[in-house]
């Protein structure tokens, strides 16, 4: 970023929420379901009430090492829990149970694709296992409670993975790319939903800034509770250029939390940023370390599915795909899945990335679902496609009928049967709509005629499109310009 002449260099870390998608609590044994009425899914365990323990659930443990493993990261053998003493209308135990010193995941590393095509490595300083707190809800929740906030502790004590960056990311682009991939890797796992609407992933920004080539580290602010990667983007971007011009005009950048407003595309104060020590924090008296052997985490190993990266080769390798559409079709897990049944039913695995990335993605973005819901099931797609292979329909004639598929219309030989769009292909026929269309239109015959050669190509386009008319778009486009080509030279 540059200003005054000046060229500013942002430094980013991301501390990544994910919620664990296991049917039960993180030490009870209380649902996770979400949307559920405020306050009926937490038990006296999650609220901490006097003569209750917790109970560490064992798929929790289980998914943080599936989490560490695909990040080349140290599993932590012996990790162990804390309290984390702070008050919040939320937090009604007044404290958090969590992990500091020794956590579950150590060190990693991941590697990101920015749209320049170019790669980047990020590392991992680690990933802890907590609890979630509960949920403040800033409007009418309950029938008296009309202007008033209310506290749903539903999910106070569902379980989640802390991922913390080091600050190696240079821009918002990169921070978008770092937690897409995140994103993607759980989602691949199975061990959260992602749903970032509902919570299960959430960021927080730790942001700084420096004049490019300095060494230390700038003042940080911390930006809380980032939900969608469109304001994770637009809030970094925002705040750095606030910190930018705060130093510039004299100012000093303070160690606080901010939140980023997106009605006013804003960071406004929270609170002054605490530091470890005003945690207080402890050893959990309740709960004893937990000790993981090499059997268990070897065997996890073995169990995890194919990963992004690994799937994106494979796209490139057994698929023949571009390293571009690979990496835009193994981004989620449902849509790789998707394209992989295509691909497979049709035999045609471009034409399938193609309408995936193409016809299918605009009718996904225009209604608003995700591909798990797209109206088109994949064996549609495909036998649409074995359709465009087999010269039964043209690629043009195939938008309809996958329209018609989209609208519950039926297969694709359903819909072509219906709605009679099979493709001419019958010679004779075709050459009755090249002689009638080249009698009806003398005068652009006799300009082809006298043309340059270099310019006869292009007037072709009109003859062609007279013929695709007078057919209704049902005749084959390659046998159109074969005879006609053949019946114009033999007029020179």
């Amino acid at each position: 970023m540059r200003r005054h002449d000046v060229e500013w260099e942002v430094v980013i870390g991301l501390e990544v929420h994910v919620q664990l998608a296991t049917q039960s609590k993180i030490f009870s044994g209380a649902s996770t379901a979400f949307g559920a009425e405020p306050n009926t899914q937490a038990c006296a365990i999650d609220l901490a009430m006097p003569g209750t323990l917790p109970v560490p659930n064992e798929e929790a443990f289980r998914y943080a090492v599936m989490f560490g493993l695909a990040m080349n990261a140290e599993i932590g053998k012996r990790s162990v829990f804390e309290r984390k003493n702070y008050f919040y209308p939320d937090l009604p135990k007044g404290y958090q149970t969590t992990q500091l010193e020794q956590p579950i995941v150590g060190a990693g590393q991941i590697e990101i694709h920015l749209e320049d095509g170019s790669s980047k490595t990020v590392r991992l300083h680690h990933a802890h296992l907590e609890e979630d707190a509960g949920k403040s809800l800033h409007e009418a929740v309950f029938d008296s409670g009309h202007g008033m906030s209310g506290i749903d502790l539903n999910r106070a004590g569902t379980p989640l993975i802390e991922i913390v960056s080091e600050p190696d990311m240079r821009s918002a682009a990169e921070a978008v790319a770092y937690l897409k991939k995140i994103h993607s890797i759980v989602t691949y796992l199975g061990i959260s939903d992602g749903d970032m609407s509902q919570g299960s992933l959430r960021c927080d920004a730790n942001v700084s800034v420096r004049l490019k080539g300095e060494e230390e580290l700038g003042t940080r602010a911390e930006i809380k509770n980032l939900n969608s990667f469109r304001f994770i983007e637009k809030a970094i971007k925002v705040e750095a250029q606030r910190q930018i011009d705060l130093i510039e005009d004299g100012g000093k950048v303070v160690q606080e939390t901010r939140l980023y407003d997106a009605d006013k595309n804003e960071t406004r104060s929270m609170r002054s940023k605490e530091v470890a020590n005003d945690y207080r924090y402890f050893p959990c008296p309740d709960l004893l370390p937990v000790v993981l052997s090499d059997e268990y985490i070897e065997q996890i190993r073995a169990e995890l599915p194919e990963l992004p990266d690994a799937k994106c080769a494979r796209f490139e390798s057994e698929y023949g795909l571009s390293a571009y559409d690979a990496d835009q079709l193994t981004q989620e897990r449902a849509t790789a899945d998707y394209f992989e049944q295509v691909a497979t039913k049709s035999g045609e695995p471009k034409l399938a990335a193609n309408w995936v990335m193409g016809e299918l993605a605009a009718l996904l973005n225009r209604e608003d679902k995700s591909i798990v819901d797209s109206p088109v099931p994949a064996e549609h797609l495909a036998s649409l496609i074995a359709r465009i292979k087999d010269n039964t329909i043209s690629s043009k004639i195939a938008k309809q009928v996958f329209e018609a598929m989209a609208n519950g219309e039926g297969d694709a030989d359903t819909v072509i049967e219906a709605k009679g769009l099979k493709q001419v292909t019958d010679t004779g026929a075709i050459e009755k709509l090249v002689d009638d269309v080249l009698a009806a239109n003398g005068a652009q015959v006799e300009n082809y005629r006298s043309a340059d050669p270099d310019k006869r190509p292009k007037m072709m386009g009109f003859f062609v499109g007279q013929i695709m008319k007078a057919s209704k778009g049902q005749a084959n486009p390659q046998m159109i310009n074969e005879i006609l080509q053949q019946k114009l030279n033999a007029l020179l």
